[in-house]
């Protein structure tokens, strides 16, 4: 598009979608603010009309990136609703299939050393992704009794860091990272291990 083409709405959003093109190229700290107007077909000065600095650009990135996580966790928890275990195991499995698909996102928002809470607007997207996954642990986690119960947030956190760990190691094409089993074989066998041991599903027999 020429540079004559871009009204001030899409103009900002070029500029986004030429970061994470920078971003899964680069990474997050590997571009400047004039290889993203390049990309996007603007002058360098065009940029500071809309973000302060590539931080804001990025911070930007991830929250649409939340909002899109958001939506697709939202989706598989009422995917296998009524089913507490199944829609638990399902927003697992959300994780994987986001980072996959979208690994500029993914980087912007786990990778990238921006703060969930840089601002407002972020802060309130990641708290909405964070949200669904801690609601489906507290569903699941009503099966436990009270006493042995551990807190929504501590059990999502778990499935959060494991989930992490397998897009990580096995799911990006880690140099020097290979692994036997499929990433999503690892994380559902992981997330299983985890289960039976809160006592939520019956041990292999």
């Amino acid at each position: 598009m020429s540079k004559r083409g871009y009204h001030h709405g899409n103009l900002r959003q070029a500029l986004v979608e030429a970061a994470l093109r920078l971003i899964e190229m680069k990474g997050p700290t590997g571009f400047t603010l004039s290889e993203a107007a390049k990309q996007a077909g603007v002058t360098p000065a065009a940029v500071y009309r809309h973000f302060e600095g590539r931080e804001d650009l990025i911070a930007e990135a991830a929250r649409q990136g939340f909002l899109m996580f958001a939506d697709l966790m939202q989706h598989a928890y009422d995917k296998y609703q009524p089913s507490p275990l199944a829609a638990f195991e399902a927003t697992g499995r959300a994780y994987l299939a986001f980072a996959r698909k979208h690994p500029g996102h993914y980087i912007a928002m786990f990778e990238s050393g921006i703060a969930s809470n840089r601002t407002p607007e972020l802060a309130e997207a990641a708290h909405r992704a964070r949200n669904i996954l801690e609601r489906a642990a507290d569903d699941l986690s009503q099966q436990i009794p009270a006493d042995k119960r551990p807190p929504a947030s501590m059990f999502s956190a778990h499935i959060l860091a494991m989930s992490h760990g397998v897009v990580e190691l096995y799911a990006r094409n880690t140099p020097g990272a290979t692994s036997p089993f499929p990433p999503e074989d690892l994380l559902e066998t992981g997330i299983g291990i985890y289960l039976r041991g809160l006592g939520l599903i019956e041990p292999d027999s």
